[in-house]
């Protein structure tokens, strides 16, 4: 099989340079060992929507987002296949950003087979079902009604609100425990029991580790992916085994 990487909760964004350096080392030396790569969901802090592409002297961002997605191209035309899927930062990710970057956009939850074990791909937050107010946000931001309408608003507009919303999200944080923020165990076993998945691969806590479950007499794990920082990190899945990696 080929060889797959894996990486989500980058969080790039205009002014943190140290986090864009990571991902253009991340694309010229060690992504280029792989024939697919999937991001699961938070590439970037915010998207506001497919126009963020777009030369726009008022929206100095658009620089950067371009040289994010150029190496994406350079990596679908030069290397492999490349999949995304949506995160809690970025669900406005669209079919303009596929053609841009090469790539494909995953229906989340995302199956397939690896060394015969069925396989799931998600974020990870529809799984922080004790979040009762965050569950209420993304039921909101995934409803395409909602979506159409705040893409028809003036990029300004959808800036100011993002960052209203970031700011919200933040302060909301400070008064939840951290189990609050954590996937919900009963709901990932229910997860695994209706789709008779042997291994699960996520990202959105920012948890890192590798969870070993027996459902129903069958073994089972949870990879959870880190979100990048001072290092990078990625998962790689070979013939053999996944494996973690980081990197600075």
């Amino acid at each position: 099989m080929p060889i797959i990487h894996i990486i989500s909760d980058l969080h790039l964004s205009q002014d943190r340079a140290d986090l864009t350096a990571l991902f253009a080392k991340y694309m010229q030396d060690i992504a280029t060992k792989s024939k697919q790569l999937y991001v699961l969901g938070d590439l970037f802090e915010v998207w506001i929507g497919d126009d963020c592409l777009e030369n726009d002297i008022d929206f100095e961002d658009s620089t950067f987002y371009q040289s994010v997605i150029s190496q994406f191209k350079n990596y679908s035309d030069n290397i492999g296949e490349l999949f995304f899927m949506h995160g809690n930062r970025d669900f406005l990710l669209g079919e303009k950003f596929e053609k841009a970057t090469g790539g494909k956009i995953l229906p989340e939850p995302f199956f397939f087979y690896h060394n015969d074990k069925q396989t799931a791909f998600m974020h990870g937050d529809s799984l922080c079902t004790d979040d009762k107010e965050y569950q209420e946000f993304r039921t909101m931001v995934r409803n395409p009604v909602w979506q159409k309408e705040f893409l028809s608003l003036p990029k300004e507009k959808r800036i100011e609100i993002a960052s209203g919303l970031r700011k919200q999200s933040k302060d909301a944080q400070k008064d939840k425990t951290s189990e609050i923020m954590d996937v919900n165990q009963d709901s990932v076993i229910e997860f695994i029991k209706e789709n008779n998945i042997v291994q699960l691969i996520h990202g959105h806590t920012h948890r890192q580790d590798i969870h070993y479950l027996k459902i129903a007499d069958k073994k089972t794990t949870r990879h959870v992916l880190a979100d990048w920082g001072n290092r990078g990190f990625y998962l790689e899945l070979n013939s053999n085994e996944i494996s973690e990696n980081y990197f600075s």
